[in-house]
């Protein structure tokens, strides 16, 4: 992988020990970094300034991360990073639907934080891969990756971003199994079991959009124990 340092980014957290640690972190790391202790202030230097990745607070003074998340996912697609306190499996599964990144649990180690931030950097603009076989979408499907767009049956879809990328990597391997590890894995770059929840309620939103388009197909299969893989089609 490519090296990933030198990138930019904003911290938004309103406890001053906890941003001087990670800014501290980050820039011992060669990150350029930024800090905003209330999420507004968050979100309007991000409309002015080339941000690379967000670290977010999830209880902040001025309204909840969530919502600033989805504030920020209307107009960016910039990775975002979750900090909390809050640790169950609720959070995680719906920091992840509305567009978050990772999540990373107070307390935790300037050394994860930054492994964490490397990883979604690298996730975010992977270096170019060559392959003798060209990939073959499952039929019925077009994927444009220069608008990051899949139309089905020639009707465009309007996908959320990981909706996209699930359905991507689906359409680009047709008629392979996936288990939810490994859909977790290759989509949101991670394999935590408590998060696999997610992968279902993503299939489970990609199913309501193509049936709205061929409302006799399901080209989705359901391995029952295992995942999912989806259906090359009719030649």
């Amino acid at each position: 992988m490519g090296d990933v340092t030198g990138r930019n980014i904003l911290v938004i957290e309103d406890e001053p020990s906890i941003a001087d640690n990670v800014v501290f972190a980050l820039r011992s790391e060669g990150f350029g970094v930024t800090w905003r202790s209330l999420g507004k202030d968050g979100v309007a230097f991000l409309a002015e300034e080339r941000i690379d990745l967000v670290i977010l607070d999830v209880g902040l003074p001025d309204g909840s991360g969530f919502e600033r998340c989805k504030e920020i996912r209307s107009n960016s697609d910039v990775p975002i990073l979750f900090l909390t306190a809050r640790a169950d499996e609720i959070d995680r599964v719906v920091g992840l639907e509305i567009g978050a990144d990772d999540y990373v649990t107070k307390p935790f180690s300037p050394r994860e934080l930054v492994a964490r931030v490397k990883s979604i950097l690298r996730r975010a603009r992977p270096d170019p891969v060559e392959t003798d076989e060209p990939r073959v979408p499952a039929r019925a499907f077009e994927v444009d990756e220069d608008l990051a767009q899949i139309a089905y049956h020639g009707t465009g879809l309007t996908l959320t971003r990981y909706e996209y990328l699930l359905l991507k990597h689906l359409v680009e391997n047709p008629e392979r199994v996936y288990s939810r590890a490994q859909l977790m894995e290759q989509v949101w770059g991670s394999s935590q079991t408590s998060m696999e929840r997610t992968v279902d309620a993503h299939v489970k939103s990609l199913r309501q959009k193509l049936r709205a388009v061929a409302p006799d197909e399901d080209p989705i299969a359901t391995h029952r124990g295992f995942g999912y893989s989806l259906s090359r089609g009719k030649p």
